[in-house]
């Protein structure tokens, strides 16, 4: 299954612009406008947009319980969105450049940006920084707290990978507790282990190339493969001892790894040009893939004995059937 979708100018590797939730809605922004797509009905609903006419959406990242959706924009702004009642709850300043990379941390949002820094905003408080984060010297491309919320990961486009501890985040001190210059390349992708909270993935750019494993606690690089494509985006497996990575130039492959002998399982082809995020199922099953190539795929990856999570091919309320378009003619409702 594949949807199309229209090349933008924000279709850079330093941007995230959908993501799966836990309640199987898929956030896809497109250019100005964030839409929702249910997985399981297939139904498609318009959730935000930006005005200005040199604003667009740069990043988006579902809550843990996948009922609030934080958007960053080209404007600096973090905005918080009720994702079930199309509300928005907070507008949120602080950067002076774009709003690159987004994560949550329970009720603390993480946002990375081209400015060059972190800011931690707590939404229960008032005053919603708790603490800015200057550790990079170039833009934030990618960002992601550890399962159990101890560690924050900072991949920039300045070749740093930044670990942060949550004792430190908000206190007197706020500097990383490890800088990882190993990576030849910027680094946006990075992945946690689900089941070893303290096993961090990151994949560099195309002059890197390297998918490198860490030891969170001693900063120790584990395990370093070269992958021969530029690494965009990576995942792990819910429940196997696999992970998944997407690539660019010059493969533009998704690959499915044995962890932790790192031993390629099998390639998925089929977009034409680098695959730049890739989110999951909540069940673990599927993965959407995004491309440059102005497509959105899925991927039946994992299969456990779940029941499906995606929607059945057939036309839904708002036009959308098995094959889509999402272009200047799709009217989404």
């Amino acid at each position: 299954r594949d949807l199309h979708y229209p090349l933008r100018r924000q279709r850079q590797m330093c941007i995230r612009d959908r993501d799966w939730s836990k309640t199987n809605v898929i956030a896809i922004a497109l250019g100005k406008t964030v839409h929702l797509w249910n997985a399981a009905s297939g139904t498609v609903q318009e959730l935000c947009s930006v005005s200005q006419p040199d604003n667009f959406i740069t990043s988006l990242t579902w809550s843990e319980e996948g009922r609030y959706i934080a958007v960053g924009t080209n404007y600096n702004m973090v905005q918080i969105w009720d994702a079930q009642n199309a509300k928005m709850l907070q507008n949120i300043g602080g950067h002076t450049s774009r709003v690159s990379s987004l994560s949550w941390n329970h009720n603390v949002i993480s946002s990375g940006s081209r400015d060059c820094s972190i800011i931690n905003h707590d939404v229960r408080l008032p005053r919603r920084c708790v603490s800015v984060l200057q550790g990079h010297t170039d833009e934030v491309c990618g960002l992601k707290w550890s399962p159990d919320a101890s560690y924050l990961a900072s991949g920039g486009n300045d070749n740093l990978l930044n670990l942060w501890d949550l004792r430190h985040v908000g206190g007197d001190k706020c500097d990383p507790i490890y800088t990882l210059d190993h990576h030849n390349a910027a680094v946006k992708a990075l992945a946690w282990c689900p089941w070893q909270p303290n096993l961090l993935a990151s994949g560099g750019g195309t002059t890197d190339r390297t998918i490198r494993f860490w030891n969170s606690t001693t900063g120790a690089c584990l395990n370093a493969v070269d992958t021969r494509s530029q690494v965009c985006s990576i995942l792990w497996s819910k429940r196997k001892r696999e992970i998944i990575s997407s690539h660019g130039y010059s493969q533009n492959q998704i690959t499915i790894w044995k962890y932790p002998s790192m031993i390629p399982i099998t390639e998925l082809t089929g977009h034409t040009s680098r695959v730049l995020y890739m989110s999951m199922s909540p069940d673990g099953n599927t993965v959407v893939s995004a491309a440059a190539d102005e497509t959105i795929r899925f991927w039946k990856v994992f299969h456990y004995p779940h029941r499906s999570t995606l929607a059945k091919p057939k036309k839904s309320s708002c036009g959308l059937n098995h094959k889509v378009k999402m272009g200047l003619s799709l009217t989404l409702r």
